[in-house]
């Protein structure tokens, strides 16, 4: 634990209770950030930034505030505190705001879940710069002599935190992660400028995947969008790509918050031990995956970390309600949100299930959409391919999916062998059969 931080929580909460505050939670944080930009092989944005700053929560008998400064000085904090304490008797009285019962942070793993690149502070410059040239040289090359534009870029950052909290809770976290990617432009029929991207990122420089794969991929999901178009509206079974999933999942998850439980505003509010949807669906929450974007051993509300299975088979399992929802809904807390959450991999690469499907439509994003948390309903814009006997014939814009979630995720009928590797959600390939697809 880094002893200065420490000592600086501690402090601001000592402060904040000889200025009367029932309780308080500091949490000190400070972050190193790195970006490096090229467009027409010529540096477009190049910057450095160090931040810092203390966030304190501060309770009196009810009474809630949360202030943030960046001014970390003795002298101005105790201005600062002394302020903020002041402030707070002038919140309405929530009875329901408090630190959590520290019985619920007993039980915290202890393990390295290797979060921090030991040698991120010695990647210099030049190989920063070169990581992007390479990308953009990748990336224009591959897309011929349709490119119109080349965006590549990296940025990487080291970030750390304190938190303590006046009845008991303390917990640490260093991180670091590595990101490069591009952006690419083409021209198409009429004045039609197709744009596609590929980024990908790991917690260690040395774990990043090939840089001339990065930038074929930015290239080639280009290349992809080319020719566009309408279909007939018709019903057909979807592939959705790994990396497009959390698009439609994000709605699904947001009946499972306490807030949305709490509110009315939850399709699933009632569902919890019912089939809601496939036996295929299952989500998982796994925040002990050694280098994961999501891994961690505390929650924000300090509870320990600890594997979930969230949906098992089709029947839900559990909801995501935090300290300050449990008490409102009189319930036991689970977490606030999720961490690595995991659909389990299926045995099947999406090739091979659009060669089983014979025909139906790959979508490889999503543009806009809307997802309604109390009724669960859904519509969003697809892009992607029309693939016959197995293979892409036609690439697809301006369409359209719309449906209900308790309607959807009981559609689903296979899932791939690909789980995304590049974020907190890895989500592999989906089958869904028999899905609306409004077009022409």
């Amino acid at each position: 634990m880094n002893k200065e931080m420490y000592k600086l929580c501690k402090w601001a909460i000592d402060t904040a209770l000889k200025n009367g505050a029932t309780d308080c939670r500091a949490r000190m944080s400070k972050r190193r950030f790195v970006e490096i930009r090229y467009r027409d092989k010529k540096p477009e944005i190049v910057k450095e930034a160090t931040t810092r700053g203390l966030n304190l929560n501060i309770y009196i008998n009810g009474k809630f505030s949360s202030q943030n400064t960046p001014d970390i000085r003795q002298t101005a904090l105790e201005d600062f505190i002394k302020k903020a304490v002041e402030n707070t008797h002038f919140i309405e009285e929530d009875p329901y705001r408090s630190l959590p019962d520290p019985k619920y942070y007993e039980g915290r793993a202890d393990m390295d879940l290797q979060l921090s690149d030991p040698k991120h502070g010695d990647l210099t410059a030049k190989q920063r710069h070169d990581v992007v040239k390479t990308i953009e040289e990748v990336s224009l090359d591959k897309a011929g002599e349709k490119v119109i534009s080349v965006e590549a870029g990296m940025n990487d950052s080291e970030w750390e935190e304190v938190i303590l909290t006046s009845n008991g809770f303390e917990g640490t976290k260093k991180t670091t992660d590595h990101w490069a990617g591009a952006s690419v432009t083409i021209a198409d029929e009429g004045d039609r400028k197709p744009n596609g991207y590929f980024w990908a990122g790991a917690r260690s420089f040395e774990d990043m995947p090939s840089l001339t794969a990065i930038g074929e991929q930015a290239a080639l999901r280009t290349l992809d969008l080319l020719g566009g178009k309408k279909l007939k509206t018709e019903s057909l079974p979807i592939i959705i790509e790994n990396r497009a999933v959390g698009n439609v999942l994000w709605g699904f998850l947001s009946g499972l918050y306490g807030g949305n439980i709490q509110q009315k505003r939850s399709f699933l509010a009632d569902k919890k031990g019912k089939t809601i949807a496939s036996k295929l669906f299952t989500i998982k929450d796994d925040p002990f995956i050694k280098k994961g974007f999501g891994s961690r051993l505390y929650d924000g509300d300090g509870f320990p970390a600890k594997k979930r299975t969230i949906v098992n088979e089709g029947k839900l399992e559990e909801f995501l309600i935090d300290w300050y929802y449990s008490r409102k809904l009189e319930c036991e807390p689970t977490a606030g949100g999720t961490s690595n959450l995991i659909i389990p991999p299926g045995s099947k690469s999406a090739d091979m299930l659009m060669k089983e499907l014979n025909r139906g439509i790959l979508i490889t994003g999503f543009i806009g959409g809307n997802s309604n948390s109390a009724t669960g309903d859904f519509s969003i814009g697809i892009i992607g391919k029309l693939f016959e006997d197995g293979l892409p014939v036609q690439s697809v814009a301006e369409m359209n999916i719309a449906d209900n979630h308790l309607n959807f995720w009981n559609k689903l009928s296979a899932i791939g062998n690909d789980p995304w590797k590049y974020g907190s959600w890895l989500t592999p390939s989906l089958v869904f059969d028999d899905i609306l697809v409004s077009g022409i």
